[in-house]
């Protein structure tokens, strides 16, 4: 019933019993009787074929009280005679849909089509339609008097709501750029904070790559310094060495029947070599010292 009192305000309500062919008569008629009683009772305004026209005012008064219409509906097509009709079959007979002897549905055709179809139009429009688009235009603040019983212009409350639909329009487009500015200081911000992040890895890094190049040039330096002292003790190694070999005096063998009497002066002669090898020693020692300690002078100097 509740969705009837809001269907009453925008459609024509016409009661309606379907499948009447599942009722007696008697039946049928108790049920009119209990359903008119239940919209009266219930307050529900249904649509009341109209009889101030002459012409039609005695068979609408006649339709009025028909309501609610009883039909019967059917997709059948059955023979019955010469004609086919719409109808339904059941074991105990035929019902036909277009027999007024057995149900509403051709008074039903005639009221909606025939008879008063200008008048739901007119009841439509003038009185459904009128009355939603007042309800629509009340909710959006439109009303015929002010707060003081005023008769309020049209036009001026249209020109009101304008204003105050332009107000909020600007108050949220407002509000959305000030969102937007927001958004976009914190991303600015996140971006700044990875940039200095990035900055201070790069940092990092490059500090690391000049210590290890320090490390590097100075193995670099130390190798040099080992060749260049090795290329010395080399070359004083040769010098020595050549010296030695000036020095040594040339030996020429003699036969066989003489070496016994030459034994003396060739170990005299191999004593001679043996000394000057040792001397020879003895300067490369003192060279490696010397060289020892300048290695090591250059690296207290280093650091």
């Amino acid at each position: 019933m509740a969705s009837s009192d809001v269907a009453r305000q925008l459609v024509n309500i016409i009661p309606v019993i379907a499948k009447a062919d599942a009722l007696s008569k008697s039946e049928l008629q108790k049920f009119k009787i209990k359903i008119m009683s239940e919209l009266v009772s219930n307050g529900v305004q249904i649509y009341q074929f109209p009889t101030d026209d002459e012409g039609i005012a005695k068979i609408n008064a006649t339709m009025n009280g028909h309501l609610p219409f009883a039909v019967v509906g059917s997709t059948e097509e059955i023979k019955i005679g010469n004609k086919t009709v719409k109808a339904r079959q059941y074991p105990w007979g035929i019902v036909q849909v277009e027999s007024e002897n057995h149900c509403d549905f051709v008074k039903l055709r005639e009221m909606l089509i025939c008879t008063n179809m200008e008048d739901l139009r007119e009841q439509t429009h003038m009185r459904h339609y009128e009355l939603y688009r007042r309800c629509k235009l009340e909710e959006m603040g439109f009303r015929d008097t002010g707060p003081e019983n005023q008769p309020v212009s049209v036009q001026e409350t249209y020109e009101a709501k304008w204003h105050e639909f332009l107000e909020e329009f600007h108050q949220k487009e407002e509000g959305v750029r000030q969102m937007m500015v927001q958004r976009v200081r914190e991303k600015e911000a996140l971006l700044k904070e990875a940039e200095r992040e990035l900055q201070v890895k790069f940092e990092h890094l490059k500090r690391l790559h000049q210590e290890e190049r320090m490390k590097v040039e100075e193995k670099r330096k130390l190798l040099e310094e080992e060749i260049m002292a090795f290329n010395k003790r080399k070359a004083a190694s040769d010098i020595l060495h050549g010296q030695a070999l000036v020095s040594t005096p040339t030996v020429t063998l003699k036969k066989d029947k003489d070496r016994k009497k030459d034994q003396g002066f060739r170990l005299e002669l191999l004593c001679f070599d043996v000394r000057d090898q040792e001397v020879v020693n003895v300067q490369e020692a003192r060279e490696r010292e010397k060289l020892e300690r300048e290695r090591l002078a250059h690296r207290e100097h280093n650091k």
